[in-house]
C-alpha cells in the first residue's frame, strides 16, 4: 500500500526499436527498455486465472473523519491498493501505472498511449474510449485538466512542489490531453503527470474540491468505497463492471470482492483481533511481538494462521526521529550528533528487538543507492565544488552511526555527545545543560502509539544524563497528524519511503521549499542550499550510473548533517495470515503483492473456518 509510483528519465526509452518523434508508446521507462511488450497479456506476478470472489479482512490503528485522500485536511483513511494515504488508492484510476517487477516503468492504464517529443517539452496522452467513471460515465481529458487545476489549487500542498514545473494541461479533444512542461523542466514530470490523481469534474461541479468528506467520491479504479462507519471500520467493493479488468496491467489483480478496513484504538487491541480471527492479514511491524506473541497462539500451533518472512528488495526507506531545526535548539548539527550519540542501537536491538535489526547508516538503505567507502571519483567531483558548505566528513568515510558494546553502559557516548554540546555552547549548571540564557535543552517526542514507549524510555534517560528535559508526548492519531503538518514538535519517529529512482519528491522531503510548506514531507525543515543543489543533480540526471553518484552525495551531506537519529530496518516482509488464502508462484519483486495478487481460496478458508490445517499439497 505503501510504495509511491517510480520516475521517468530524462531519457524514455520504449521496449521496440526507437520510434519517431511523438510516435505514440504503449509504456515508458527510465534507463533501459521496457520489460514488457506492446502485446503482453499480463505482468509476470499476476496469475491471469486467479478466481475473484471471498472478503479481504484488514486492520488499522487510529480513526479517520475524511474520504478526501488529495487534501491537507482532516485525518483521511488508510486508501486500499497501488497508491498509499494522500495520494488515493484503488478507488482511483492513474493515467499510467507502475510494474512492480521492474524499478522504474510505467503502462497505460486510463490512457493507452502516450507521445512525446524529443526535447521533453510535453507529454500527451490518448485516452481508452472505454476508460469510466463508477457511474458508467466516460473519463475525458477535461477531466485530467480538472484534476490538475483542483490538485494545484485547492489539494495537498505537495502536489504544488510536484507540478510546480508543469506549464499547462490542455485538453486538446474529448479523449486527448497534453500536459506542458516549462523550460528545463524536470526528468520527473512525465511520471507525475501520468501517475497524477485523476477525479471526476462532473463529480466536483456541485462539491468543493478542498473540503473534506465523509461521502465517498466519484472514482474510476477496481474497487469503489461502499460502507463508511467512522472510526470502527471502512468497506472496498470490488466494482464488477470495472472497466479497465481486463487489461494487461490487471489481468489476474484485484481478485476480493470485498476488502474491509476495521479500526482499532490501539495496537495492542488490535493484535488480540488479529488472533481472535476478526481480521485475516497482518504484516508484523513489531519485533518483540514477532518474536514472542505468535509462536504460544492456538491458531499459529495448530496451522490455521501462517507466518511467513519474504524478501523486500525495495530501499527500506528513511525510518527514524526527525529533529526539527526549525527551532533553534536544534540548528546546530553539532547537538544533533550529540542526540545520536546518546541512543544505544546496540542494547536496544538485543533487548527490545531480539536481535532483528540493522541500524540505519544511509536515507537510501537497503539498496545500491546507499553510499559506502570513501566518495568514488564521480562523487568527489560533484561534492568538491561544496567543500567549505558542507561537514568534513563529507569528504572522508562513509557515515556510520555512533555504535557501543550493547552492555547498556554507553558513558563513553555520552562523553562524545557531551564535547559535541559544549562546543555548541552548552554547559551543564546543576544537572541541568543550558545555554548562554540560561534555557535547559528540552526534547519532547512525539508518538501516537505506545508501543514506542519502550524503545524511547531508555533513550530519554540516556538524555537525561546529559543534562537535557527529555520526555514523551503519546497523542491520538488526529493530533499526532495536525502536529505532524504543521510541524509542531522537537523530534517525530515517522518512515519516508524511498523509491527505486528518486526524483522530484526529493524537493518534498528534503528540498528548502517544502521545509516551510504545510503538510510537506520535510519534517526536519532542511533549508540548505547544498541539499537543493544535489537534488537537482538527481532530477536531471540522463543515466542510472549518473543518478547513483548524486543520490550517494546527497545521501553523505544528508547523514553527515545529522537531521535525524537514525533507526533500523530489515530487509524482509514478516507476515501473519489465516490460511484462508493462495497466491501466483511469483511475488513481485518491488512490492509485497497481497492486495492486488492474492485471491481467496474457498477450500482453504473452508478447512480453516471448521479449524482444521491445510494439507501440505
Amino acid at each position: 500500500m505503501r510504495r509511491f509510483a517510480t520516475a521517468f528519465s530524462a531519457v524514455l526509452l520504449l521496449a521496440a526499436p526507437a520510434a519517431a518523434e511523438d510516435a505514440a508508446r504503449h509504456g515508458l521507462s527510465i534507463f533501459g527498455d521496457l520489460k514488457y511488450p506492446a502485446d503482453f497479456t499480463h505482468f509476470d506476478y499476476a496469475d491471469p486465472n486467479a478466481p475473484k470472489g471471498g472478503t479481504l479482512r484488514l486492520a488499522a490503528v487510529g480513526t479517520y473523519d475524511n474520504l478526501n485522500p488529495f487534501i491537507l485536511k482532516g485525518v483521511y483513511a488508510h486508501f486500499v491498493g497501488r497508491t498509499s494515504g494522500k495520494l488515493g488508492g484503488s478507488v482511483f484510476d492513474t493515467l499510467m501505472v507502475a510494474a512492480e517487477d521492474e524499478p522504474d516503468s510505467l503502462y497505460g492504464l486510463i490512457a493507452e498511449s502516450v507521445e512525446m517529443p524529443d526535447d521533453r517539452s510535453s507529454a500527451t496522452f490518448n485516452i481508452r474510449p472505454e476508460a469510466r467513471w463508477h457511474d458508467g460515465t466516460p473519463i475525458t481529458a477535461a477531466d485530467v485538466a480538472f484534476s490538475f487545476d483542483a490538485l494545484m489549487t485547492d489539494g495537498h500542498p505537495q502536489y504544488r512542489i510536484i507540478y510546480r514545473d508543469v506549464e499547462k494541461v490542455e485538453a486538446l479533444a474529448e479523449r486527448r490531453v497534453r500536459f506542458t512542461f516549462k523550460p528545463g523542466a524536470t526528468r520527473d514530470l512525465p511520471l507525475q503527470a501520468a501517475t497524477m490523481p485523476v477525479v471526476s469534474k462532473a463529480y466536483f461541479s456541485d462539491k468543493p474540491f478542498g473540503e473534506t468528506t465523509l461521502e465517498p467520491p466519484m472514482g474510476s479504479g477496481p474497487y469503489r468505497i461502499t460502507d463508511v462507519q467512522p472510526g470502527r471500520s471502512l468497506t472496498y467493493s470490488r466494482v464488477k463492471d470495472y472497466w479497465a479488468r481486463d487489461l494487461p496491467v490487471n489481468k489476474g489483480r484485484w481478485n476480493f470482492d470485498t476488502i474491509k478496513m476495521d479500526y482499532y484504538r490501539d495496537r495492542t487491541a488490535e493484535l488480540l483481533a488479529f488472533f481472535a480471527g476478526e481480521y485475516d492479514f497482518r504484516q508484523e511491524f513489531t519485533s518483540k511481538s514477532w518474536a514472542t506473541e505468535y509462536t504460544n497462539k492456538k491458531p499459529v500451533i495448530e496451522g490455521l494462521i501462517l507466518r511467513e518472512t519474504l524478501p523486500d528488495q525495495t530501499p527500506s526507506g528513511v525510518q527514524a526521529w526527525f529533529l526539527n531545526t526549525r527551532r533553534d535548539k536544534f540548528s546546530d548539527p553539532r547537538v544533533r550528533a550529540a542526540l545520536n550519540y546518546a541512543f544505544d542501537f546496540e542494547w536496544t536491538n538485543e533487548n527490545l528487538f531480539f536481535g532483528q535489526y540493522a541500524r540505519m547508516n544511509s536515507m537510501f538503505e537497503n539498496s545500491p543507492l546507499a553510499h559506502r567507502g570513501t566518495p568514488t571519483a564521480a562523487e568527489a567531483a560533484l561534492l568538491e565544488p561544496f567543500r567549505g558548505q558542507v561537514p568534513d566528513g563529507v569528504f572522508g568515510d562513509a557515515f556510520v552511526a555512533p555504535a557501543t558494546d550493547g552492555s547498556g553502559n554507553i558513558r563513553k557516548s555520552l562523553r562524545a555527545a557531551f564535547r559535541l554540546l559544549k562546543e555548541a555552547g552548552w554547559t551543564v549548571t546543576d544537572g541541568r545543560l543550558t545555554n548562554g540564557a540560561g534555557e535547559q535543552l528540552s526534547l519532547e517526542f512525539l508518538i501516537y502509539q505506545p508501543t514506542f514507549e519502550r524503545v524511547l524510555g531508555p533513550y530519554v534517560k540516556n538524555l537525561e544524563r546529559l543534562g537535557i528535559d527529555a520526555s514523551i508526548r503519546l497523542v491520538d492519531v488526529a493530533q499526532y497528524q495536525n502536529r505532524q503538518e504543521e510541524y509542531d514538535f522537537d523530534a517525530i519517529g515517522l518512515r519516508l519511503p524511498v523509491r527505486l529512482t528518486p526524483g522530484v519528491e526529493l524537493r518534498n522531503f528534503w528540498g528548502s521549499q517544502g521545509a516551510d510548506s504545510p503538510g510537506s514531507r520535510n519534517l526536519a525543515g532542511v533549508k540548505n542550499p547544498v541539499v537543493d543543489a544535489l537534488i537537482e543533480k538527481i532530477i536531471d540526471a540522463s543515466s542510472r550510473p549518473e543518478l547513483t553518484t548524486a543520490v550517494h552525495a546527497l545521501d553523505r551531506v544528508l547523514m553527515w548533517n545529522h537531521y535525524v537519529v537514525t533507526n533500523w530496518y530489515r530487509d524482509v516482509h514478516p507476515i501473519a495470515y489465516w490460511n484462508r488464502f493462495s497466491r501466483p508462484a511469483l511475488k513481485p519483486k518491488y512490492a509485497l503483492g497481497m492486495l492486488d495478487t492474492w485471491w481467496f481460496d474457498e477450500r482453504k478458508a473452508a478447512l480453516t473456518d471448521q479449524g482444521k490445517p491445510v494439507p501440505t499439497d
